[in-house]
């Protein structure tokens, strides 16, 4: 059965309301702590018609009238939604916004049937016949976002592949693509694509025993059942499943006990003829310290790339949105957006949230002046490229000719030793990464010797003008 989460502390009640139920009081307590994170205004407009549907085995559902409402929160307040929630409930591990209409929250004005409702196991042996309002449940239940469809995913160049290998997973003629793993940057489809094909695979079988979760969540309830001593309830819940959606498997990098974990749950499912879809933010050969055997097993199947989209296809996405949103923004705006917001569909969708919202509530027409002022934090992100030391181990690698692995190996011929230095000084002068945390990124090297490297390569630098120029290029091209 599923285990209610246990709340921190007593909970405050509204006053005037009388008796309230649980929900409702840890909702309360939570808006305490999130009305000072987000401010007032942001407080009254995104989280005031909105509520706790339920909390359950370390998530938490926050129920939101309408999809505008979901997106902006998602996308501008998640991480202080997240933190508020966490004051509430001692094992929290994940905050999902979900969508409902008014008459169908679980709340105090839910109806008698759901009122009743026992918390329904894991994976039920049986299902009743499919009627249409319990097909939202069975998607809770899988924990899969309703809108993240097929129908709902534009179709570019860049994902063409991508979205190819998951349909035929979705339709039955994926049975080579097993484990199928997808990678690429944040915000640019992965979770949609898997969740997409889960949605078919409920729609197809009813009994179907679907399953999506994130490897941070796998990596805390293996922790916690370890410190209850219910490894047995902990491995029955992952190893029943005939999909499984595994979002993010590079949180496993360095975690040897729940890779252990992983490894042996992973193989049970194959063998079980279990279809497997796996995201991460990179290929599998290149998650740092994630075992050898994890790797070739994640690489068995397919592995296909979600890249950032071209122009038309950003273009297409916005349009899609305004439609969806019924948003009123002139399509010079929708352009101008398409054309500024390259990096990921999830700063482009918040973009047009932010204008489209902006030109709801101020009643006025919004020229791209005023765009320029709304997102000028968008903008500037877009324009002035985090660099990070993975991009610069990368680039490094590139531009010296070596191979990425060579970046946390354990082989010094000049040929390798030299750009690993090289990387290791720019790592050093910029990024605010402390000497222990590069020196982890290139293999678990101690800080001493990233000091050395740092001091040899400044030192070449002012005999060396060949490596000066050189290491300036690379400069140059991490901040473009």
């Amino acid at each position: 059965m599923q285990k209610e989460m246990e709340p921190v502390g007593a909970l405050s009640k509204v006053d005037g309301v009388g008796e309230l139920s649980d929900q409702a009081k840890a909702w309360s307590e939570a808006c305490r702590h999130l009305s000072p994170m987000v401010g007032s205004d942001a407080f009254e407009r995104w989280f005031k018609a909105a509520q706790l549907g339920r909390a359950v085995d370390g998530v938490a559902v926050v129920e939101v009238p309408n999809e505008i409402h979901q997106v902006w929160i998602e996308t501008n307040y998640i991480d202080e939604l997240r933190a508020a929630l966490g004051e509430v409930f001692e094992d929290l591990v994940q905050v999902r916004i979900e969508v409902v209409e008014a008459g169908e929250a679980r709340g105090e004005g839910a109806d008698a049937e759901d009122a009743g409702e026992k918390s329904p196991d894991w994976f039920p042996e049986t299902l009743p016949d499919e009627v249409p309002d319990r097909f939202d449940k069975r998607l809770k239940r899988a924990g899969l976002n309703p809108s993240f469809t097929f129908d709902g995913f534009v179709v570019g160049a860049n994902s063409q592949f991508a979205h190819a290998a998951c349909e035929a997973v979705a339709d039955g003629r994926g049975g080579a693509y097993n484990p199928l793993f997808i990678y690429g940057g944040p915000g640019l489809g992965k979770t949609h694509l898997m969740q997409a094909v889960g949605q078919e695979w409920l729609k197809r079988s009813v009994p179907a025993k679907v399953v999506y979760f994130t490897c941070e969540r796998f990596t805390n309830e293996f922790i916690e059942a370890i410190r209850k001593g219910d490894l047995a309830r902990f491995r029955n819940r992952y190893r029943s499943a005939e999909l499984m959606l595994i979002d993010d498997v590079q949180f496993l990098s360095g975690k040897d006990r729940s890779q252990e974990e992983f490894f042996h749950t992973f193989n049970t499912l194959m063998d079980g003829r279990c279809q497997l879809i796996l995201t991460s933010d990179r290929p599998a050969s290149e998650i740092k310290q994630l075992e050898p055997r994890l790797v070739s097993r994640f690489e068995c199947g397919l592995t296909v790339e979600l890249q950032p989209p071209a122009f038309e296809t950003r273009l297409a996405i916005l349009h899609k949105k305004v439609e969806e949103w019924g948003v009123r923004v002139e399509e010079g705006i929708v352009r101008m957006l398409a054309e500024r917001l390259k990096t990921n569909v999830r700063r482009l969708e918040g973009g047009l949230m932010r204008v489209g919202t902006y030109a709801s509530l101020a009643g006025e027409r919004v020229t791209q002046e005023k765009v320029e002022h709304l997102l000028r934090d968008l903008f500037r992100e877009e324009n002035s490229r985090q660099v990070t030391i993975d991009s610069i181990q990368r680039l490094v690698a590139e531009h010296f000719d070596i191979r990425l692995a060579d970046m946390t190996s354990r082989r010094r011929p000049a040929s390798i030793a030299g750009p690993r230095q090289v990387a290791m000084y720019l790592s050093r002068t910029l990024t605010k990464s402390s000497l222990i945390e590069i020196g982890e990124a290139f293999g678990g090297r101690d800080h001493g010797t990233v000091i050395h490297a740092v001091r040899k390569v400044a030192g070449l630098m002012e005999t060396d003008g060949e490596l000066r120029d050189r290491v300036e290029r690379i400069q140059s091209d991490l901040r473009r």
